[in-house]
């Protein structure tokens, strides 16, 4: 009994399991709640099939059809009202989604594609009542592309692109005809996303013809705009299908963080030198000092270099003095010899009167 209970509880897992599972072989698919709805109502968007826990963007798409995919990408989309939902454990999900009007015609789909992770879409047909309708245009009847190998982005970033020129790579891929007429000149779609953001598409056209059963290379350039950085992906489309996609992580623009550092530092630093200076010449000096950015500095002596001049002549002194003569000068010989010593005591003088002559 215990091993019939045992039996049952594995059979009734391997249902739960094999059900998910099937629905992943199968592809994510989507459904409407109404084919057909008019501007500023609601619908409801359910899906089954897609990866657990993924981030999903829904969005009401122009010129598309669920056989061919949106023709024109995401700029055929009404971005601005597109809704992001999560799946669940079993990568189911629903949730309401607005109608809006795309940019260009009708006939419309509901488009749903994940935003990170392996990419995965899949479309619903829906008519937004009122909205204009225009035949697609017609399918090439050319050649089948088929992808050979994977995609590759060669090259490398110089200096101008470390001072914020533009990054530019080239996407390398190998494309095979296998169809049954010659594929000539086909037209592809490089785009590139940044982060969870939708790429933007660009047509390039590939000057060629690859007759049926051959191979070629393939080289289209990719440029992403002036000092982009981060992580950004690129995509490869051709007829409306995503062929590859390569992961592209962009280094930051250095040099121009450093230009704006210097810029930063070097015109305040200029800027204040020369009001400094504006303040020296227009404010007057102050007595004993000069005012120089603040600091009283005193005023030091001009180095002058004293002029050699010849000395100048001493006065000549007199050896005599003026009451003595040369030959009375007691200083010398004749003056001591002249002039004997009296050592007599001295006699009265009589005073001579004279008269008139």
């Amino acid at each position: 009994m215990r091993a019939k209970v045992c039996l049952v509880l594995a059979a009734v897992c391997a249902l739960l399991l094999a059900a998910p599972l099937a629905a992943a072989a199968g592809g994510p698919t989507v459904e409407v709640s109404e084919a057909q709805a008019g501007t500023g109502s609601s619908i409801t968007v359910s899906g089954t099939g897609w990866r657990p826990h993924t981030l999903l963007m829904m969005l009401v798409c122009g010129q598309a059809t669920p056989s061919r995919g949106v023709i024109g990408g995401t700029n055929s989309c009404a971005n601005a009202d597109g809704r992001a939902v999560t799946t669940d454990a079993n990568g189911h999900f629903g949730k309401q989604l607005p109608v809006a009007e795309p940019p260009v015609p009708c006939p419309c789909v509901v488009h749903v594609a994940t935003v990170t992770g392996a990419t995965a879409d899949a479309d619903a047909a829906f008519q937004v009542a009122g909205h204009p309708v225009k035949a697609l245009p017609a399918e090439s009847t050319g050649g089948r592309l088929a992808m050979l190998t994977d995609t590759s982005l060669d090259g490398s970033s110089g200096l101008l692109t470390w001072f914020g020129a533009p990054p530019s790579r080239t996407l390398v891929f190998t494309i095979g005809n296998a169809g049954s007429s010659t594929l000539k000149d086909p037209v592809f779609q490089v785009g590139t996303a940044h982060g969870v953001f939708a790429p933007e598409w660009d047509e390039q056209q590939w000057h060629g013809t690859l007759a049926p059963g051959k191979k070629a290379q393939v080289k289209l350039p990719v440029e992403l705009s002036a000092g982009a950085h981060g992580d950004y992906s690129v995509s490869l489309r051709y007829d409306g299908k995503v062929l590859a996609e390569q992961p592209w992580g962009v280094g930051r623009p250095w040099g121009v963080t450093l230009f704006w550092i210097l810029l930063g530092v070097v015109v305040p630093a200029a800027v204040f030198r020369i009001g400094m200076a504006a303040v020296d010449r227009v404010r007057p000096p102050r007595a004993g000092g000069i005012r120089h950015r603040g600091i009283h500095r005193p005023l030091r002596p001009a180095l002058r270099i004293p002029r050699l001049r010849e000395p100048e002549p001493e006065p000549a002194t007199p050896s005599t003095l003026p009451w003595f003569t040369p030959d009375t000068d007691p200083g010398t010989t004749a003056g001591r010899l002249s002039a004997p010593h009296d050592d007599s005591p001295a006699s009265p003088t009589t005073p001579t009167t004279k008269g008139p002559t």
